[in-house]
């Protein structure tokens, strides 16, 4: 994390959600129905692409079924889901509709599943961006002495345009005034490769005045001439021999003068016309599901007390008193144990999380009754520790499971056994033994990884056998149920059925492997519970087909497999590993490198190429598959840091920082950017002789543009954003999670009340109450003592907010949130 300033608000902002389903796409009637073509989906904020489905078959009613997530690292407008036809007859794809939601109105879907009636995309509603324009009247004598008013407009800047086939735009504009006789238009001058051009240009108008005025000083626009006037900006794209590009354009009213003299203000740029249309053809309908998460996070100090009281939680004594459990309970009812996430990676920064997961493991098997439901339900404990347990372990999960499972996507072998499901022609025999080999390769790949799994799940898996075997001393298996539960049922049996959630697949996989997914995944879980269940497993199966795959298993092998992986992960004898780690790809995908000057002649220019990035090398290729152009060791990089977009006039630009020349890449929208300087951060953040400072542009023409030295081995004039170093390969954001928090609570104190309520009766009343029910209170005195000082506590940093939020009223500002952190979920 980089050094904040200590009184700057840092607004955060992150989308998640699904892309489900399409219905009856393309016009209702007609040649263009769109039976004979594949679809993908799109999402761009504004006009810029952020994230692509993969295409999926020939279908008017596709499901799409993919989840997203992603950090949003600019200020934006417009949310847009694009539906594209792809035709193999067709250069281009063939946009089909659209649906656009402006950023305010965001809230009101609420993260629910609601179905979209798909907009047509016309190139003149495409607009993004804002105008900074000055509006002034002046007057003026003329030669024969009379008086007239002039119209004084500057086109002053302009922010966020967008990009033109993935560069930076050529922008001008047009400055008409418009009336119901005249339309009087001029132009600026053309700015290259900018999406924020500066023009300061400004133009004059001759103003037609009423013959009825005969005052010559402090005149008054007459309102019948104020209502028939208005200016109108447009913004074009200079597109030299091609035609040019609408980019958007906003209108003023000259009434808007009659109160200021001079008026200057920003503006959003609207669609062609305002966006007016006729009723479109039905295009057919999309269903989303949208959350958007805006946190206003203010400087560290402001969340030292609330802070300071979530870390004390795994010392209260019961736990059922802490401020973390309160927080579950009371936000039960509204987002589930959602709430808890913020907590978990709190607690895990700062080393106090497994205490925390001690302590409500234990509190919940005093509520268990019976050694085969343990930790089977959805509670506080369970949620926490799934959590904890995709957070730290997605490095696991990709070196367990990402080879095995890209060998399937791959093969892609038919896998269905039950006979209803067969199609014709299927061999029920050969799909069971391919259904076979790949449950055995994904099975032994997890009962071999027990030396990649994290030391934090191995210490909780530890902490929850020893408290299952003293709970329930006259079962020998349930200290592995203890920990089966988590790791097979929770983790790696939902990471099979799903791998594009956790990374490990960039897309929703094919109806086909979704099925062979969700036995390879039904199988993994019963797999991993024969070590700690009874041995009759084969009668708990309600599918007969399942019942006779399941006898093509060495059951006593596979316990005997089962329990010496679990005993490796949950005991106390330190894993030995071999020394070599192996290799796994974090990420990869195509980019553009500028050329870095190897050779003596030729030009520095860009070209396209596949960036691949894993745990051991960087390296590009020419295209995906083929051999490595250039390799370089993680080891070896020194820090990875954003570039300046004036250093080669190219937006979403960062940097490779070696002992070498600078390794410059631009990627493809600003989403992906981050992705890589996280990944890159993340996977070097240990390396020795890591960089202090760096250079936020580019050495060219002999000097660096940013500090303007002359010398290319001067050290950078900018310093490096910090990275956290931690035990696990994480960095969290402690301030934003500690915001999020105080969101929680903030949106539950009428529960949080309840509560105190609920503590100060049962303290009167020494019982338990009606109104108690809907809460964990063992010791109400300690409980009602929490409450108390989350009170003053959450009063206190509201009172920081209030006093905050004026100074977050900057110029160009559109819209700032009034709450401290708002979630949509």
């Amino acid at each position: 994390m980089a050094e904040e300033d200590d009184t700057k608000i840092r607004i955060l902002q992150s989308l998640r959600g699904k892309i489900c389903e399409a219905k009856n796409l393309g016009p209702s009637s007609g040649p263009n129905r769109l039976r004979d073509l594949c679809t993908f989906c799109t999402i761009s904020l504004d006009q810029e692409e952020v994230y692509r489905t993969k295409v999926y078959e020939k279908s008017v009613s596709p499901f799409y079924g993919e989840d997203f997530y992603f950090e949003i690292p600019r200020p934006f407008q417009c949310l847009s889901f694009y539906v594209y036809a792809k035709s193999m007859f067709q250069i281009r794809d063939l946009p089909v509709g659209k649906v656009a939601i402006r950023k305010e109105d965001l809230y009101k879907y609420c993260g629910k599943e609601n179905w979209f009636q798909l907009q047509p995309v016309d190139p003149h509603s495409e607009v993004q961006g804002k105008v900074h324009l000055e509006m002034k009247l002046n007057e003026l004598i003329t030669e024969n002495g009379s008086i007239c008013q002039q119209l004084v407009v500057q086109i002053i800047a302009c922010q966020g345009l967008p990009l033109i086939s993935g560069q930076n735009c050529d922008p001008y504009a047009t400055v008409t005034l418009v009336g119901p006789a005249r339309s009087d238009q001029k132009k600026t001058k053309v700015k290259k490769k900018t999406s924020d051009p500066q023009f300061e240009e400004t133009f004059h108008f001759e103003v037609t005045r009423s013959s009825s005025y005969k005052g010559r000083s402090h005149f008054h626009v007459e309102e019948e001439d104020i209502e028939k006037l208005e200016i109108k900006v447009e913004l074009w794209n200079n597109g030299n021999l091609a035609q040019d590009v609408f980019l958007g354009e906003t209108r003023v009213s000259v009434k808007i003068l009659r109160n200021d003299h001079i008026h200057r203000a920003w503006y959003l740029l609207q669609p062609k016309g305002n966006g007016t249309k006729s009723k479109p053809d039905d295009l057919g309908s999309l269903r989303l599901k949208v959350t958007y998460t805006e946190d206003n996070v203010l400087p560290s100090a402001c969340y030292t007390a609330l802070r300071n009281l979530m870390l004390k939680s795994p010392d209260v004594k019961p736990i059922s008193a802490s401020a973390a459990h309160v927080l579950g309970d009371i936000c039960r009812e509204s987002v589930g144990y959602e709430a808890l996430l913020p907590v978990v990676r709190l607690l895990l920064h700062h080393n106090r999380l497994l205490l925390f997961l001690t302590s409500v493991a234990a509190l919940e098997l005093e509520n268990t009754q019976e050694a085969n439901t343990i930790f089977r339900g959805n509670s506080l404990a369970t949620r926490c520790i799934d959590d904890m347990m995709k957070i730290v372990g997605r490095s696991y999960l990709t070196v367990t499971l990402k080879p095995v499972l890209n060998e399937i996507f791959e093969s892609n072998k038919t896998c269905e056994i039950d006979p209803v499901k067969l199609k014709e022609g299927d061999n029920v025999e050969v799909n069971k033994e391919n259904l076979q080999g790949y449950v055995q390769k994904v099975f032994t790949s997890i009962t071999q990884s027990s030396s990649s799994c994290p030391p934090l799940m191995c210490d909780v898996f530890r902490s929850l056998r020893q408290l299952a075997s003293k709970h329930f001393p006259a079962d020998p298996h349930v200290q592995y149920s203890a920990v089966s539960s988590f790791i097979f049922l929770r983790f790696f049996a939902v990471a099979v059925l799903s791998p594009h959630t956790f990374q490990l697949r960039s897309h929703h996989p094919d109806p086909e492997i979704s099925r062979t997914l969700t036995l390879i995944s039904k199988t993994i879980q019963s797999l991993g519970s024969w070590g700690s269940l009874s041995k009759n497993k084969l009668s708990s199966f309600k599918e007969t087909y399942m019942y006779d795959f399941f006898k093509l298993f060495q059951e006593d092998e596979c316990i005997e497999k089962v329990k010496m992986f679990l005993d490796e992960i949950s005991s106390n004898v330190s894993k030995e590993s071999s020394g070599v780690e192996d290799s796994f790809v974090l990420k990869e995908g195509e980019v553009h490198k500028r050329a870095q000057g190897r050779k003596r002649i030729g030009k520095k220019n860009f070209k396209k190429r596949w960036l691949r990035v894993t745990n051991q090398e960087l390296s590009y290729h020419k295209q995906k598959g083929k051999e490595a152009l250039c390799v370089i060791p993680v080891k070896n990089i020194l820090s990875v840091e954003k570039l300046e977009e004036s250093a080669f006039n190219r937006k979403n630009m960062f940097q490779v920082i070696q002992s070498e020349k600078p390794l410059y890449v631009q990627a493809g929208n600003c989403v992906e950017t981050n992705s890589w300087i996280e990944v890159l951060s993340q996977v070097s953040r240990c390396n020795p002789g890591r960089l202090s400072t760096f250079h936020p542009s580019a050495y060219v023409g002999g000097s660096w543009l940013c500090c303007k030295e002359p010398n290319e081995s001067t050290p950078g004039c900018k310093p490096c954003t910090a990275t956290v170093l931690a035990n696990i390969q994480l960095d969290i954001d402690c301030d934003r999670e500690t915001e999020r928090i105080f969101s929680f609570f903030s949106s539950n104190r009428s529960r949080l009340q309840k509560m105190e309520d609920a503590c100060a009766g049962m303290s009167v009343y020494l019982g338990q109450q009606e109104e108690c029910s809907a809460f964990t209170i063992q010791d109400p005195k300690e409980t009602f003592r929490t409450i108390k000082e989350l009170g003053e506590v959450l009063d206190d940093l509201q009172a920081h907010h209030d006093s905050k939020g004026a100074l977050t009223d900057e110029p160009g500002t559109m819209w700032v949130c009034h709450w401290a952190s708002v979630a949509f979920f």
